[in-house]
């Protein structure tokens, strides 16, 4: 379908815009959770360290980050359906590789491919939603994203859990296959094509190529950490990893088409609103990764429980994202970004608590809720705001850097939390190793959260959103 009339939200082609939209994103969303709670079945079948784990965990995650800007470079360049197409095509066959992996490492790299298809598809599908949809419509149907998105993301530690407890980890990756047959099915006859008919420059290789050294090494180093590896090795890693980042910044401010155009940042929107998602996202992954550890190590649930613990939070995105997006657009984006994060600050401190002493409507609920809460109120605000803050021909690249933000935050969280709360080794099947690194960690993610709402405040202003 090509480019015509803005689609309005509510017609059949609206519909099927944000389904086919919502099930490609909400794909790559459950699929990067539900790893988490399968973990330790993935650990003990192929007997991997804590570092293979992370590996399993990061090497989607640093591909993502690393190629979301190129993805939404390309889909800016080429058509936004186009790219969308093939990333959903390309994750799916990644998918299945993963699912038929036989060690560690066969997993980590067919992970890291399907990171690549998840770089091509995310911003895309956010970005056929800023330019397809009439603006007065974008915030709800930003909304709508967010909220469905969200429940895939919160849905997959249970929908994972059920896969390991019923059969095996594989069919968390193989769920995939049929749900990108049905996203191709659709957007194939629904979904319009959008591009900038202005961007024809050569694609910024070379800052792509930094960016994941930069993203790589880094990672590299924190990981390697929690094994005690010689000093020599970490920081040559680290340090190699920061030059790469101040090669990265240089060659985009200084290259006439740059994969991230400095412009962006000249607003301070945008640039305040990506601040507050690096903490926000950056402690939403914190929480995934030790929560889960926590449940099925130290309290004993198994992974369909573990899974389930965190489904109040689903009830809740469900119910109130779409409110928030369309709150947001009338009162503007700056108090619910701001109450959210510290909403979601509370839910973490009360989920360091969490030590199976007290009934599970007592331990987890509270946290499960608050943690919800926070993250319906602030997400739909805080991705319209960024698109807002872009313009329209820019969409791809600005959901690629709001997503790569986002992703990296994560990365770097899951990379690094572990050390810096005293976990290695095979320490994350140690009971009593594992609930003093948790506490410790559910902490450290209750402070960036509250760091985010704090960013929002100080930076994002009640006009940003269009009427």
């Amino acid at each position: 379908m090509e480019p015509g009339e803005p689609v309005a939200l509510g017609t059949a082609r609206g519909r099927r815009l944000i389904a086919a939209t919502v099930l490609a994103s909400g794909m790559a969303l459950l699929d990067a959770s539900a790893v988490n709670v399968a973990l330790p079945a993935i650990g003990a079948e192929f007997d991997a360290s804590l570092a293979g784990l992370q590996w399993t965990v990061t090497g989607y995650t640093l591909a993502l980050a690393a190629l979301v800007l190129l993805g939404g470079s390309l889909g800016d360049r080429h058509g936004r359906r186009r790219v969308f197409l093939v990333g959903v095509a390309w994750f799916a066959v990644a998918s299945l590789v993963c699912g038929l992996a036989q060690s560690t490492g066969q997993l980590v790299a067919a992970r890291v491919v399907q990171g690549i298809g998840a770089a091509l598809l995310t911003p895309g599908s956010l970005a056929l939603i800023q330019a397809s949809v009439r603006p007065g419509d974008r915030a709800r149907a930003i909304g709508l994203w967010s909220a469905l998105g969200g429940i895939a993301g919160l849905l997959g530690p249970f929908l994972g859990g059920v896969l390991v407890d019923a059969a095996s980890w594989r069919l968390v990756f193989l769920l995939n296959v049929p749900v990108a047959v049905a996203v191709l099915a659709v957007a194939v006859r629904h979904v319009p094509e959008s591009r900038d008919e202005g961007r024809h420059g050569r694609f910024d290789v070379p800052g792509a190529l930094l960016g994941v050294l930069a993203l790589g090494s880094v990672t590299y180093a924190l990981i390697r950490a929690g094994e005690s590896p010689d000093r020599a090795e970490l920081l040559l890693a680290g340090a190699g990893g920061v030059a790469a980042g101040g090669a990265f910044v240089v060659r985009e401010r200084r290259t006439a088409d740059p994969l991230l155009p400095p412009r962006l940042f000249a607003d301070r929107q945008f640039t305040g609103a990506n601040l507050a998602t690096l903490a926000v996202y950056g402690a939403l992954g914190g929480v995934l990764l030790f929560l889960v550890l926590q449940l099925q190590t130290v309290l004993g649930y198994g992974a369909t429980a573990a899974g389930a613990a965190m489904l109040p939070s689903i009830a809740v995105v469900t119910l109130l994202s779409p409110t928030a997006g369309a709150l947001a657009g009338r009162i503007g984006p700056r108090r619910p970004m701001t109450a959210g994060p510290l909403i979601a600050a509370a839910g973490a401190a009360h989920l360091a608590t969490v030590d199976g002493a007290q009934p599970y409507v007592l331990d987890v609920l509270p946290g499960s809720l608050l943690l919800g809460l926070g993250m319906a109120t602030t997400v739909a605000p805080l991705t319209a705001t960024v698109l807002a803050a872009a313009p329209d021909a820019l969409a791809g690249v600005a959901s690629g850097v709001n997503n790569a933000v986002a992703r990296a935050a994560q990365l770097l969280t899951v990379a690094a939390l572990p050390v810096a709360v005293g976990l290695g080794g095979d320490d994350y099947a140690d009971p009593v190793h594992l609930a003093s690194a948790h506490r410790a960690a559910m902490l450290v993610c209750a402070a960036l959260f509250a760091l985010g709402g704090a960013l929002a405040w100080l930076t994002v202003r009640d006009d940003a959103l269009p009427g």
